[in-house]
């Protein structure tokens, strides 16, 4: 018995050595002894006390952090030490190191998700802001940022799974930010966090520094879930999310919203038309939600009233490129009544009478209809229908110059 106890302590000795040893070679930047040392200690683990055990999985999750580079394994690796040696417990000094070497994997492997996000790699930023969530759960803004990047990715049970979580735990993503404004634009602009504003202010390029709360992020994340509901047909699921959430926070804008792109979704109409007026009185100076008016009058087939709605858009924002094409649109759908009658006459003077009306009203409408087209085409001038659409107009009208312009730019849009 005695001799057993002698084993047992000499090979605990033996592991406590090489776990020092391990630490003394990762301080000195030598990870290829650090890591030839801890995964010596590795096989003795099972012999030691909970205390020396929980310092070889920090040890080692560091150890692996610093070795990992862009290796998600190795990050994997040294996520899973981290979060053992924090279920063993870590206290004191160690529990020093642990949260130093946990705020490391999380900057290491949100830095690299954003990489993989420029580049378009959504699911495995995905899964590395999962991972991120996952050893350390306070920070939730990780797990938001991983179900945008697992819908980008197309994989919307793992999205769904991410989002019923936040709205388990009542994320909101409300947090304080500090911003300034831009000299040059004028725009708000928000920093980081408030060292990077204050650098921001001493350049001279920006001014009035300020606190803000941002807004909720819930209303997107119940757009996200009804969304996907509806993707995989669960219409009856997304609407009595959309109940429960709207019943908790009637007044909630966000939530509004949400409810209202649900309505528009399945198609209900007259409740998308209902929603977004009671989302502009809460917003009255804002273009894009009369525009949103306007879209969804237009659906109802109610054309006047989406004109005025696309017209108080341009009032409050002259140049709102879509705005204008939605009132060329509906303009347009009168010229093929127009052309229906003028061929349905005859030739006798009545109708020839008839006939000139019909194309002066025409000619008329065309004329309404350039000045929204023109705009339109200044913004988007890559669009061959739109240039394709200005340029008959001005064929019918007989504006020559402006007709061979437009021809010149289609056939070069056409590569023709």
């Amino acid at each position: 018995m005695m001799a057993g106890l002698l084993v047992v302590s000499a090979i605990a000795f033996s592991q406590s050595k090489e776990i020092k040893k391990a630490d003394r070679a990762l301080s000195k930047g030598d990870l290829i002894e650090a890591m030839d040392y801890i995964k010596q200690a590795e096989p003795l683990i099972s012999a030691s006390d909970k205390d020396e055990k929980a310092n070889f999985y920090l040890t080692k999750g560091k150890i692996y952090l610093a070795d990992a580079g862009k290796d998600f394994g190795k990050m994997k690796t040294a996520a899973e030490s981290l979060l053992k040696a924090k279920e063993l417990g870590v206290s004191g000094k160690m529990e020093e190191d642990f949260n130093n070497a946990k705020q490391n994997l999380r900057v290491a492997l949100v830095n690299s998700a954003i990489e993989d996000q420029n580049a378009n790699n959504y699911a495995i930023a995905a899964d590395k802001l999962y991972l991120s969530y996952s050893v350390n759960k306070k920070d939730t803004s990780d797990l938001y940022y991983a179900a945008g990047n697992a819908v980008n990715a197309k994989n919307f049970d793992k999205a769904l799974e991410y989002y019923k979580t936040l709205m388990n735990i009542g994320y909101t993503g409300i947090k304080k930010e500090f911003v300034a404004t831009n000299l040059e634009t004028g725009e708000v602009e928000p920093f980081y966090d408030e060292a990077e504003r204050n650098n921001a202010l001493m350049t001279g390029s920006y001014t009035k520094p300020e606190e803000r709360m941002s807004e909720s992020v819930q209303g997107d994340i119940l757009q996200k879930i009804t969304l996907i509901y509806i993707s995989q047909g669960k219409t009856e699921e997304a609407k009595e999310l959309m109940d429960k959430a709207r019943a908790a926070n009637p007044d909630d804008v966000s939530l509004m919203r949400a409810d209202a792109d649900l309505a528009y979704k399945v198609g209900d109409m007259a409740r998308y038309d209902k929603l977004m007026n009671e989302i502009v009185k809460t917003d009255p100076n804002n273009p894009e939600l009369y525009y949103n008016l306007g879209v969804g009058a237009a659906k109802l087939g109610e054309n006047e009233k989406a004109i005025n709605y696309y017209n108080k858009a341009l009032e409050l924002k002259p140049d709102y490129g879509y705005a204008h094409i939605n009132i060329a649109a509906i303009m347009l759908q009168e010229e093929g009544k127009i052309v229906e009658e003028m061929n349905s006459l005859g030739n006798s003077a009545a109708d020839n009478r008839k006939y000139d009306e019909l194309k002066e009203k025409r000619k008329k409408l065309y004329q309404d209809v350039v000045p929204h087209l023109e705009t339109a085409v200044k913004q988007y001038d890559t669009n061959v229908e739109l240039v394709r659409t200005l340029m008959n107009i001005y064929s019918q009208l007989g504006e020559d110059a402006k007709f061979k312009e437009m021809k010149a730019k289609l056939e070069t849009l056409e590569g023709k």
